[in-house]
């Protein structure tokens, strides 16, 4: 068996990225298999449920790792934000940057990309993203307030963006 440590390091990124995809992938498919067992309505308060504590251990994983300390507002959560495991394979930026507020965008979304490939409708995602985006942000500072600026369902989510969130102290 090889050990990570003889791995190049071009194969160690390489993998990080394939977790990452293999992680969705896994999200995918069990959101799937409940809504085929039941329907859309209780895999998306399943979903919610699950993000609702995913959020936080990820957020505090990500804390220990990278030396953000708890209570480091803004500056810590948009440091976060960078190394959430989706963070390897969407593109997000950060933008209408304020002392006291700045806007998170998902610019490209694997899963709603995909969809828009399959020419499938967006995954209503807003009930799931709110709870996982405010969590993950009180997670980092409680003090810090999540605003949903569009996701889908919303008509203008796609756009220019998949989805869009402001955060503010």
């Amino acid at each position: 068996m090889t050990g990570t440590r003889q791995l190049s390091r071009e194969t160690l990124e390489g993998m990080l990225t394939d977790f990452a995809k293999n992680w969705l992938a896994h999200d995918g498919l069990w959101f799937q298999a409940v809504e085929n067992k039941f329907d859309i309505e209780t895999a998306i308060q399943l979903d919610r449920e699950a993000w609702e504590k995913f959020t936080v251990v990820e957020a505090k994983r990500i804390m220990a790792r990278h030396d953000i300390p708890e209570n480091s507002g803004l500056e810590g959560l948009k440091k976060a934000l960078g190394f959430r495991l989706y963070a390897l394979i969407n593109t997000q930026v950060i933008g209408n940057e304020t002392e006291n507020s700045f806007e998170f965008y998902m610019q490209d979304c694997r899963v709603q990309s995909a969809r828009e490939r399959k020419q499938m409708p967006l995954f209503p995602c807003k009930p799931v993203g709110i709870v996982e985006y405010a969590n993950f942000a009180k997670t980092i500072d409680p003090r810090i307030k999540t605003e949903c600026i569009c996701c889908p369902p919303d008509p203008e989510a796609g756009n220019k963006h998949y989805c869009g969130w402001r955060f503010s102290i």
